[in-house]
């Protein structure tokens, strides 16, 4: 059975091509169709990138590596998983690697930390109308932020995932190459942790919904 029945039925003329059809086509030697591939994709990879590295230059060079490696292994994508998948496993690869060969970790953390401007946590959301509130939930984010940051790499990794871009517990299973079971656990005892955290700081977090 091809990955096309497999998975997505009969071609309909015009329709949008899936991500599977574009990586087929960029075998081919269709550059275009793996530019589709990268728009589509680059600002979720980029944004990933970011809450792992907490560095825009830094994501902004794994997001492109994650697609350069990509093209040039094209030939060795065997179609069990999603493209996203795929190129969701490169960029985590590509971010852990470079956390762990910075001389010196990164203990700063103040109102430039670029994740600040599109964090998302469960229900946190900035409160509008109310300039007041919206700076004691940016210190909220800050704090949550650094709580983050103190996890260990998997949990950190998984809460990004789940918590942040919004995947499902199947999807960062795929991506992950962990069980579902490991995932909810992951999720659970990060978010535990973070609580802890922010309840330390004066923070309530039973109200703000982590």
């Amino acid at each position: 059975m091809t990955n096309q029945s497999r998975s997505e039925g009969p071609r309909v003329p015009g329709a949008k091509p899936t991500d599977r059809d574009l990586v087929d086509r960029a075998r081919s030697g269709d550059r275009d169709a793996f530019g589709i591939l990268v728009r589509r994709h680059q600002p979720r990879i980029h944004r990933l990138a970011v809450h792992m590295l907490r560095d825009r230059a830094e994501a902004e060079d794994v997001a492109q590596e994650t697609f350069i490696r990509a093209y040039r292994a094209l030939d060795r994508f065997d179609g069990r998983s999603e493209p996203y998948t795929w190129l969701y496993r490169i960029t985590i690869n590509l971010a852990l690697n470079r956390i762990r060969s910075r001389k010196v970790a990164r203990t700063t953390h103040d109102t430039d930390d670029p994740r600040l401007d599109g964090l998302v946590l469960a229900d946190l959301r900035p409160e509008t109308g109310d300039p007041g509130g919206k700076a004691e939930r940016r210190q909220l984010y800050a704090t949550l932020c650094e709580g983050i940051d103190g996890l260990s790499d998997t949990l950190r990794t998984t809460l990004i995932l789940v918590c942040i871009d919004g995947r499902s517990h199947e999807d960062a299973s795929a991506i992950l190459g962990a069980p579902e079971g490991t995932i909810a656990w992951r999720v659970h005892e990060a978010r535990r942790k973070l609580k802890a955290f922010l309840d330390e700081r004066g923070f309530d977090s039973q109200g703000d919904g982590t």
